[in-house]
């Protein structure tokens, strides 16, 4: 069964605001695999929870259309209200049903998105609408964050990994599938030509209140802002005062470095 956690229009805005693009190793591994598989041109390209959109604007650069859907109809319309580019369009549907027609789309997308999806479903879908030869890519980036700022990083990454800990309370039993870097993921793609890649490393450089907006994001936070408000807003403030304190800075606009690592699940439709 599908989850719905990304429908409130507040969730949108902040994800519109905080969430960033497939950072650039990410993309050098998805881009190389299509390469590899002589993919092009790739005509369509469908990004499924593509969420308000940064992920679908990345996708635009590289090919002739691009699609993105996603189920919730706040996500969408924050898309369609960021820059966007003139082959790009959005659909609000759920990821088990996809608009396109039997071998019509040449590559199908989703990061930080598929452990969300009711799994079977969504594969049928992915064998269903891919053309032969065609590709799939999931990715999500994993639990294992640090946080770098000159010599205090190893303790800013002990309250980053602090909070990511106590907001695990908070967490959907679908994010096991991110814990254990989608294994699952690859199991269930209906392909016998695909891979797993889970050492993907980027640096993403962000101010300390992008830090705060990036787990204002998370949706196991939105889950302890809807269970209990006054404390959820309290600990965002008490954190960003701790990482400030902890730099021995007083502007939450100073830049620090977020290093992440993802995982990609990758296959290629047989002819």
């Amino acid at each position: 069964m599908a989850v719905r956690l990304f429908e409130a229009r507040h969730h949108a805005v902040s994800y519109q605001k905080y969430r960033f693009s497939p950072p650039e190793n990410l993309q050098s591994v998805i881009f190389s695999y299509l390469e590899e598989k002589k993919v092009d041109p790739i005509r369509l390209a469908v990004d499924v929870g593509c969420g308000s959109g940064q992920s679908t604007h990345v996708l635009a650069a590289h090919f002739e259309k691009v699609v993105g859907t996603d189920i919730s109809e706040a996500q969408i319309e924050a898309a369609k209200q960021a820059a966007s580019f003139p082959n790009v369009s959005y659909y609000v549907c759920p990821a088990e049903e996809l608009p396109f027609a039997d071998g019509s789309v040449d590559l199908i997308t989703a990061f930080t998105a598929a452990h969300w999806f009711d799994l079977p479903r969504f594969m049928k879908e992915v064998d269903r609408v891919l053309k032969p030869h065609g590709c799939v890519t999931l990715s999500t980036y994993t639990t294992d964050f640090s946080m770098h700022y000159k010599d205090c990083s190893e303790r800013l990454t002990e309250i980053f990994t602090e909070i990511q800990d106590l907001l695990f309370e908070y967490t959907d039993a679908k994010v096991n599938l991110v814990v254990a870097e989608y294994k699952e993921v690859f199991e269930s793609v209906p392909f016998q030509d695909k891979r797993r890649v889970t050492q993907i490393l980027d640096r993403i450089p962000m101010s300390v209140s992008g830090v705060i907006g990036f787990i204002q994001s998370f949706s196991m936070y939105q889950a302890f802002l809807r269970s209990d408000p006054e404390a959820a807003k309290s600990l965002l403030q008490k954190t960003e005062q701790r990482f400030l304190e902890t730099m021995g800075v007083c502007s939450n606009k100073t830049e620090v470095e977020i290093w992440m690592r993802s995982a990609c699940v990758l296959g290629c439709k047989g002819p």
